[in-house]
């Protein structure tokens, strides 16, 4: 029997979520999840029309959920990683418990530990000896290369490239084809802008963008 989900955040990444649970039981035997609906604090006209269109349901808000008697598994689709970290804490203390949602068109190699919560988006390539925290998002064609740890809460935007032996830090958003060369740390808190290239340790909850980064 499929289990019951909820998605957090009717934005983009939030209904990106939603593809990825759709692929996931499309290419399985039986469907492995059962979206009960999308979850939001305030959710604009047009995702609400949006999510209308693709037959799922507006569960309500957060608030909403935590006082629900039933308890399905959540994830959260918002890309902001401080924002994620604050919802987390609200649902894990409300005794919920997070899901962890992989497109089958996404490749993962060998030794690859994957927090609960996170999400990988199709087209992502992930490759041997990495750890992702918890609730990591890899958006669609990320690459991760090997010995490399994305700590909790980092967010991967599209198209962007970790070279191997990196560590990137907890609740860090590297941007829309960004790159991270090989055997960097980037501190926690820390955004490294869209199409930028790091090529020297990011410290943290610093802000960098360019070529070469900075």
């Amino acid at each position: 029997m499929a289990a019951d989900l909820v998605i957090i955040g009717a934005g983009g990444f939030g209904r990106e979520t939603l593809d990825v649970v759709e692929a996931i039981n499309a290419a399985a035997p039986e469907p492995v999840w059962n979206v009960v609906g999308v979850v939001d604090d305030a959710p604009s006209a047009t995702n609400l029309q949006r999510l209308e269109a693709r037959q799922t349901s507006y569960f309500g808000t957060v608030a909403d959920l935590i006082a629900w008697a039933h308890r399905p598994s959540y994830v959260v689709g918002i890309g902001s990683p401080s924002v994620r970290r604050t919802l987390v804490e609200r649902l894990d203390a409300a005794g919920l418990d997070a899901a962890t949602l992989i497109h089958p068109a996404a490749t993962l190699g060998s030794a690859v530990e994957v927090g609960s919560g996170t999400v990988i988006c199709a087209g992502a390539r992930v490759t041997t000896n990495i750890t992702l925290g918890r609730h990591v998002h890899l958006n669609p064609n990320v690459t991760v290369g090997h010995d490399t740890t994305l700590s909790d809460f980092v967010s991967v935007n599209p198209a962007a490239s970790i070279s191997g032996d990196c560590t990137v830090g907890p609740g860090v958003l590297v941007g829309v084809g960004a790159v991270v060369l090989n055997q960097l740390t980037v501190g926690a808190g820390a955004v490294v802008g869209g199409a930028a290239c790091v090529v020297r340790d990011v410290p943290g909850g610093a802000v960098v963008k360019g070529v070469p980064a900075r």
